[in-house]
Protein backbone atom coordinates (compact mmCIF):
# COMPACT_ATOMS: atom_id res chain seq x y z
CA UNK A 1 0.00 0.00 0.00
CA UNK A 2 1.54 3.59 -1.20
CA UNK A 3 0.59 6.63 0.76
CA UNK A 4 1.32 9.98 -0.21
CA UNK A 5 1.57 12.12 3.00
CA UNK A 6 0.93 15.70 3.06
CA UNK A 7 2.81 18.00 5.54
CA UNK A 8 0.55 19.40 8.24
CA UNK A 9 0.93 23.21 7.34
CA UNK A 10 0.60 26.61 9.84
CA UNK A 11 -2.50 27.53 7.48
CA UNK A 12 -4.31 24.21 8.19
CA UNK A 13 -7.33 23.84 10.55
CA UNK A 14 -5.24 21.77 12.59
CA UNK A 15 -6.24 23.10 16.09
CA UNK A 16 -2.76 23.45 17.06
CA UNK A 17 -2.91 27.12 18.92
CA UNK A 18 0.55 27.87 17.92
CA UNK A 19 0.89 26.82 14.10
CA UNK A 20 4.16 28.51 14.16
CA UNK A 21 5.62 25.66 16.52
CA UNK A 22 4.93 23.35 12.90
CA UNK A 23 7.83 24.06 11.67
CA UNK A 24 9.66 22.73 14.58
CA UNK A 25 8.22 19.37 13.97
CA UNK A 26 7.52 17.09 11.16
CA UNK A 27 4.21 16.94 10.40
CA UNK A 28 1.65 14.52 8.21
CA UNK A 29 -1.18 13.64 6.94
CA UNK A 30 -1.71 10.06 5.43
CA UNK A 31 -5.22 9.72 3.54
CA UNK A 32 -7.28 6.53 4.57
CA UNK A 33 -8.01 3.71 2.50
CA UNK A 34 -11.10 3.87 1.28
CA UNK A 35 -11.82 0.27 2.80
CA UNK A 36 -11.87 1.48 6.54
CA UNK A 37 -13.05 5.13 5.14
CA UNK A 38 -15.59 5.04 7.52
CA UNK A 39 -14.06 3.84 10.66
CA UNK A 40 -10.96 5.86 9.92
CA UNK A 41 -10.45 9.96 9.01
CA UNK A 42 -7.34 9.99 8.10
CA UNK A 43 -3.41 8.52 9.97
CA UNK A 44 -1.39 11.51 11.14
CA UNK A 45 2.48 11.19 12.00
CA UNK A 46 4.79 14.08 13.78
CA UNK A 47 8.36 13.65 14.81
CA UNK A 48 10.39 16.06 16.58
CA UNK A 49 13.76 16.90 18.04
CA UNK A 50 14.24 19.46 20.59
CA UNK A 51 17.66 21.30 22.04
CA UNK A 52 17.71 19.75 25.94
CA UNK A 53 16.69 22.75 27.43
CA UNK A 54 13.70 23.18 25.50
CA UNK A 55 10.05 22.83 26.32
CA UNK A 56 7.22 23.79 24.17
CA UNK A 57 3.78 23.38 25.73
CA UNK A 58 1.39 22.92 22.47
CA UNK A 59 -2.38 23.98 23.27
CA UNK A 60 -4.00 22.10 21.06
CA UNK A 61 -8.58 22.05 19.99
CA UNK A 62 -8.66 18.52 19.03
CA UNK A 63 -11.15 17.34 16.31
CA UNK A 64 -14.70 16.31 17.78
CA UNK A 65 -13.06 12.70 17.28
CA UNK A 66 -11.05 9.99 19.39
CA UNK A 67 -7.16 9.64 18.21
CA UNK A 68 -5.24 6.22 19.02
CA UNK A 69 -1.67 7.44 19.28
CA UNK A 70 1.34 5.03 18.62
CA UNK A 71 4.41 7.31 20.80
CA UNK A 72 8.17 6.76 21.28
CA UNK A 73 10.75 9.30 22.57
CA UNK A 74 9.78 11.45 25.18
CA UNK A 75 6.52 10.77 25.57
CA UNK A 76 3.40 9.61 28.41
CA UNK A 77 3.03 6.39 27.06
CA UNK A 78 3.65 3.99 24.48
CA UNK A 79 0.18 3.27 23.14
CA UNK A 80 -2.55 6.39 24.00
CA UNK A 81 -6.30 6.80 23.27
CA UNK A 82 -7.40 10.73 23.36
CA UNK A 83 -10.96 11.19 23.87
CA UNK A 84 -12.91 14.36 22.83
CA UNK A 85 -12.38 17.07 24.61
CA UNK A 86 -14.29 19.62 25.65
CA UNK A 87 -11.68 22.44 26.06
CA UNK A 88 -8.44 23.11 24.32
CA UNK A 89 -5.37 20.85 26.43
CA UNK A 90 -1.52 21.11 26.54
CA UNK A 91 0.82 18.71 25.03
CA UNK A 92 4.57 19.14 26.71
CA UNK A 93 6.77 18.24 23.68
CA UNK A 94 10.25 18.09 24.64
CA UNK A 95 13.44 15.99 23.91
CA UNK A 96 13.06 13.84 20.90
CA UNK A 97 9.80 11.83 19.79
CA UNK A 98 7.30 10.07 17.03
CA UNK A 99 3.82 9.60 17.56
CA UNK A 100 1.49 7.93 14.71
CA UNK A 101 -2.09 8.51 15.08
CA UNK A 102 -4.93 6.89 13.85
CA UNK A 103 -8.23 9.74 13.78
CA UNK A 104 -11.01 7.88 14.02
CA UNK A 105 -14.15 9.19 12.77
CA UNK A 106 -17.32 8.55 14.73
CA UNK A 107 -18.21 5.62 14.12
CA UNK A 108 -14.56 4.07 14.83
CA UNK A 109 -14.27 3.66 18.51
CA UNK A 110 -17.43 1.42 18.88
CA UNK A 111 -15.62 -1.07 16.47
CA UNK A 112 -12.09 -1.08 17.72
CA UNK A 113 -12.68 -0.89 21.16
CA UNK A 114 -15.04 -1.81 24.16
CA UNK A 115 -14.80 1.72 25.66
CA UNK A 116 -17.50 4.64 25.79
CA UNK A 117 -16.99 8.33 24.55
CA UNK A 118 -17.35 8.95 27.97
CA UNK A 119 -14.68 6.62 29.58
CA UNK A 120 -12.39 8.46 27.57
CA UNK A 121 -14.15 12.23 27.06
CA UNK A 122 -11.33 15.31 28.14
CA UNK A 123 -8.89 12.41 29.16
CA UNK A 124 -5.41 10.94 27.49
CA UNK A 125 -5.62 7.63 28.46
CA UNK A 126 -2.82 4.48 28.48
CA UNK A 127 -3.79 1.94 26.34
CA UNK A 128 -3.07 -1.22 28.44
CA UNK A 129 -4.68 -4.52 28.34
CA UNK A 130 -6.59 -3.63 31.73
CA UNK A 131 -7.84 -0.88 30.07
CA UNK A 132 -9.74 -2.19 26.81
CA UNK A 133 -8.26 -5.76 25.82
CA UNK A 134 -9.48 -5.63 22.11
CA UNK A 135 -8.20 -1.66 21.73
CA UNK A 136 -4.94 -2.79 23.12
CA UNK A 137 -3.93 -5.89 20.47
CA UNK A 138 -5.27 -3.54 18.08
CA UNK A 139 -2.36 -0.95 18.87
CA UNK A 140 0.63 -3.61 20.14
CA UNK A 141 0.29 -4.85 16.42
CA UNK A 142 0.29 -1.90 14.67
CA UNK A 143 2.99 -0.58 16.45
CA UNK A 144 4.87 -4.12 15.85
CA UNK A 145 5.41 -2.59 12.18
CA UNK A 146 8.30 -1.07 10.70
CA UNK A 147 7.66 2.02 9.37
CA UNK A 148 4.96 4.80 8.72
CA UNK A 149 3.65 2.49 5.65
CA UNK A 150 3.81 -0.68 7.19
CA UNK A 151 1.55 0.85 10.32
CA UNK A 152 -1.11 2.02 8.25
CA UNK A 153 -1.06 -1.36 5.83
CA UNK A 154 -1.34 -3.10 8.99
CA UNK A 155 -3.89 -0.64 10.85
CA UNK A 156 -6.12 -0.67 7.67
CA UNK A 157 -5.93 -5.02 7.67
CA UNK A 158 -6.85 -5.14 11.18
CA UNK A 159 -9.60 -2.47 11.57
CA UNK A 160 -11.15 -3.93 8.28
CA UNK A 161 -11.19 -7.61 10.03
CA UNK A 162 -13.03 -5.68 13.31
CA UNK A 163 -15.63 -3.75 11.55
CA UNK A 164 -16.31 -7.14 9.74
CA UNK A 165 -16.64 -8.59 13.26
CA UNK A 166 -18.65 -5.89 14.50
CA UNK A 167 -20.65 -4.65 11.27
CA UNK A 168 -21.47 -1.02 11.50
CA UNK A 169 -25.36 0.19 12.48
CA UNK A 170 -27.37 2.90 10.42
CA UNK A 171 -27.17 5.46 13.39
CA UNK A 172 -23.07 5.18 13.12
CA UNK A 173 -23.15 6.06 9.80
CA UNK A 174 -25.22 8.83 10.61
CA UNK A 175 -22.67 9.93 12.67
CA UNK A 176 -20.70 10.02 10.36
CA UNK A 177 -22.43 12.10 7.78
CA UNK A 178 -23.47 14.70 10.57
CA UNK A 179 -20.09 15.20 11.69
CA UNK A 180 -18.52 15.64 8.21
CA UNK A 181 -21.42 17.66 6.92
CA UNK A 182 -20.61 19.80 10.25
CA UNK A 183 -16.54 19.67 9.35
CA UNK A 184 -16.84 20.79 5.31
CA UNK A 185 -19.75 23.54 6.71
CA UNK A 186 -22.81 21.99 4.78
CA UNK A 187 -26.28 21.30 5.94
CA UNK A 188 -27.10 18.48 8.08
CA UNK A 189 -28.67 15.45 6.72
CA UNK A 190 -32.50 16.80 6.50
CA UNK A 191 -34.40 13.08 6.75
CA UNK A 192 -33.67 12.12 10.00
CA UNK A 193 -34.87 13.75 13.18
CA UNK A 194 -33.19 16.21 15.62
CA UNK A 195 -33.20 13.66 18.50
CA UNK A 196 -31.97 10.84 15.80
CA UNK A 197 -29.24 13.59 15.22
CA UNK A 198 -28.19 13.92 18.63
CA UNK A 199 -28.45 10.17 20.22
CA UNK A 200 -26.42 9.37 17.39
CA UNK A 201 -23.63 11.72 18.24
CA UNK A 202 -23.77 11.03 21.29
CA UNK A 203 -23.19 7.56 21.57
CA UNK A 204 -20.74 7.83 18.85
CA UNK A 205 -18.46 11.40 20.44
CA UNK A 206 -20.18 12.08 23.80
CA UNK A 207 -21.37 14.88 22.46
CA UNK A 208 -24.43 16.24 20.41
CA UNK A 209 -24.28 18.63 16.91
CA UNK A 210 -24.38 22.17 18.36
CA UNK A 211 -21.07 21.12 20.52
CA UNK A 212 -19.19 19.94 17.18
CA UNK A 213 -20.42 23.01 15.19
CA UNK A 214 -19.25 25.06 18.06
CA UNK A 215 -16.24 23.20 18.18
CA UNK A 216 -15.54 23.43 14.92
CA UNK A 217 -16.09 26.96 14.27
CA UNK A 218 -13.48 27.73 17.25
CA UNK A 219 -10.80 25.59 14.87
CA UNK A 220 -11.39 27.60 12.65
CA UNK A 221 -11.12 31.14 14.51
CA UNK A 222 -7.92 29.81 16.28
CA UNK A 223 -6.56 29.36 12.20
CA UNK A 224 -7.93 32.75 11.16
CA UNK A 225 -5.76 34.23 14.10
CA UNK A 226 -3.06 32.36 13.51
CA UNK A 227 -2.98 33.01 9.87
CA UNK A 228 -4.61 36.63 9.79
CA UNK A 229 -3.03 37.81 13.40
CA UNK A 230 -4.05 41.86 12.18
CA UNK A 231 -7.27 40.74 11.29
CA UNK A 232 -9.92 42.55 13.21
CA UNK A 233 -12.31 39.87 15.71
CA UNK A 234 -15.45 41.63 15.14
CA UNK A 235 -14.71 40.74 10.98
CA UNK A 236 -13.78 37.01 12.12
CA UNK A 237 -17.06 36.98 14.45
CA UNK A 238 -19.18 38.60 11.65
CA UNK A 239 -18.03 35.86 8.94
CA UNK A 240 -18.11 32.91 10.80
CA UNK A 241 -21.39 33.86 12.06
CA UNK A 242 -21.04 35.04 15.55
CA UNK A 243 -24.20 37.41 16.81
CA UNK A 244 -20.75 40.12 17.42
CA UNK A 245 -17.29 40.11 18.88
CA UNK A 246 -18.34 40.18 22.33
CA UNK A 247 -19.85 36.41 21.61
CA UNK A 248 -16.92 35.28 19.81
CA UNK A 249 -14.29 36.66 22.87
CA UNK A 250 -16.41 35.04 25.54
CA UNK A 251 -16.70 31.55 23.55
CA UNK A 252 -12.81 31.66 22.64
CA UNK A 253 -12.23 32.09 26.49
CA UNK A 254 -14.51 29.83 27.71
CA UNK A 255 -13.03 27.03 25.29
CA UNK A 256 -8.92 28.31 25.25
CA UNK A 257 -8.89 29.62 28.95
CA UNK A 258 -7.30 33.30 27.27
CA UNK A 259 -9.12 36.15 25.20
CA UNK A 260 -8.44 36.51 21.54
CA UNK A 261 -6.03 39.91 22.25
CA UNK A 262 -3.53 37.46 24.92
CA UNK A 263 -3.49 34.83 22.10
CA UNK A 264 -2.54 37.31 19.45
CA UNK A 265 0.17 38.53 21.76
CA UNK A 266 1.45 35.26 23.00
CA UNK A 267 1.16 34.06 18.65
CA UNK A 268 3.63 37.52 18.02
CA UNK A 269 6.40 35.62 21.22
CA UNK A 270 9.57 34.26 18.90
CA UNK A 271 9.42 30.13 18.60
CA UNK A 272 12.91 29.86 17.99
CA UNK A 273 14.81 27.57 20.50
CA UNK A 274 16.79 28.96 23.12
CA UNK A 275 20.33 29.33 22.82
CA UNK A 276 22.84 27.23 24.00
Amino acid sequence: MTNTPRPIGQTDRSGVLHPKNLARYSATIHEADASVAALVDHFWTVAWNLPSAERIEQQIITDPAVTLTVEAGHVPAELVVTGVHRRAWTREIAGWGTVFAIRLRPAGLAVVSDLTPEAVADRTLPVVPELDARLYALMRAVAGAPGVESRIARATTLIGEMAAERPLTPRQLLANDVVAAIVRGDPLPASPSARTVQRALRETIGRGPAWVRRWVRLQEVARQFATNGAGCAAEIAARLGYADQSHLVNDFRSAVFTTPGEYLRTLRLPTEPPRT
